[in-house]
């Protein structure tokens, strides 16, 4: 029986898109998402009387966490501590500072010496006692290219020199790593990098800088009995056995690109040379994209009536409507719009793809008539510069007209 560990990963406290004020707790909704879901992993833990759990970096969104969104990371971690359960915290790209000399997102919890928290900034081996003995847990955090460029052999380099130097030194790091572990004791790598033929999710739009991929065989050492990463938020297993090498995955959505994706956390049963793991999926807010094409010539009722086959209740949700010309001048994307906003959880957006639309003539829908979000849609699809810019300019401009909604009412 060996020790039981669960592993997790890049939880981005403080990811507050497709999200709305909660009017209980005047907090962001989408916050209570990522707590509801980073909870479920906590819950597990407690309840399985797990022996230790191995965080893989990346806490926060921002490497400047509100006091709020530091709160609740802290009261998890003093409920795993009170329980007797050791958590080791990888600092990820997400938690470093923008300066070396600064302190990261999760120091407070070593500066104050937390009970049962041990915090790794640096490559390091530690050795956490828990209730069925002592396991090593090597650490690699991530490293940023200023705490390396101040080496002598960086210095005069190009981007792809770097990189190359770069990933030799990482791969030296975890051999290093390696060489230090007592091999009487199970080992975990955990550690908050690329490693390649990892399957890419979102996250290639919110990491911090380039990033440097490491081979497989620069991680999947024999002394290592499993390998805990975080950074790529697609779960995902790069070798079964001797030793695994897991992505838990984030712990929740962060945009429409994980649509399709289980999120959760892994529970690993910790022997040497025989390790078991398992995915647990949690229970998390669903995204759907609804296309639809209608064929009636005035289209509205045939939208609606597609949308209506959809519990959206609790479902963050994006239309795309596929158009004729003479579809788009007739179409009432007020009513649809505002059936969206009364069914779902939150409205993402709605697209229109028009076919057969002249190239530099103005769609007949832009009239005076014309609302001011459906003229603003219309107009961004004439924008082709804008079209990597649409949908957040549509949330936006959504938002605003909600508050300005809101205060005529008061």
């Amino acid at each position: 029986m060996g020790a039981k560990v669960l592993h997790l990963a890049d939880i981005h406290l403080g990811m507050e898109n497709y999200g709305r004020l909660d009017s209980k707790t005047g907090l962001n909704a989408r916050l209570l998402d990522f707590l509801a879901s980073f909870d479920q992993a906590v819950e597990y833990a407690l309840e399985h009387r797990m022996d230790l759990v191995v965080f893989a970096g990346d806490a926060y969104k921002t490497r400047d966490p509100n006091p709020t969104q530091q709160r609740e990371f802290a009261a998890r971690l003093k409920r795993l501590s009170a329980a007797g359960i050791p958590t080791v915290l990888v600092v990820g790209n997400h938690d470093v500072p923008n300066s070396d000399g600064k302190a990261h997102s999760l120091e407070i919890f070593r500066t104050l010496g937390v009970e049962q928290v041990f915090v790794s900034r640096r490559p390091e081996v530690l050795t956490i006692p828990t209730r069925s003995g002592p396991v090593q847990v090597a650490c690699l955090p991530y490293l940023t290219r200023s705490s390396l460029l101040a080496r002598e052999e960086f210095k005069g380099l190009n981007l792809e020199e770097l990189e190359r130097k770069m990933a030799e030194l990482l791969t030296m790091f975890i051999s290093k790593l390696a060489s230090d572990l007592d091999p009487r004791l199970p080992s975990i790598l955990a550690a908050h990098i690329s490693v390649a033929n990892a399957v890419l999710g979102s996250e290639t739009s919110i990491m911090v800088g380039r990033d440097v991929v490491l081979p497989l065989s620069a991680v999947a050492l024999p002394q290592f009995d499993y390998v805990a990463l975080g950074h790529i938020h697609r779960h995902q297993v790069l070798q079964a056995a001797d030793p695994p090498v897991v992505y838990a995955g984030s712990i929740d959505r962060v945009d429409f690109g994980e649509e399709k994706e289980e999120k959760g956390f892994c529970v690993v049963n910790l022997t040497k040379r025989q390790t078991g793991f398992k995915f647990f999926p949690v229970n998390n807010r669903p995204f759907l994209s609804i296309e639809i094409s209608p064929r009636q010539e005035d289209p509205t009722d045939e939208i609606l009536s597609g949308l209506s086959m959809y519990d959206l209740e609790q479902v963050v949700v994006r239309l795309k409507l596929n158009l004729s010309q003479a579809q788009t001048a007739v179409v009432r994307l007020d009513e649809v719009y505002k059936y969206l906003q009364r069914e779902a959880y939150f409205v993402a957006g709605v697209s229109r793809q028009v076919s057969g639309a002249p190239v530099g003539v103005r769609s007949p829908g832009l009239t005076e008539r014309v609302k001011p979000l459906e003229a603003l849609e219309i107009y961004l699809q004439l924008q082709p510069e804008l079209a990597e810019h649409a949908t957040q300019l549509l949330e936006m401009a959504r938002g605003l007209a909600s508050e300005l909604e809101g205060e005529g009412e008061t």
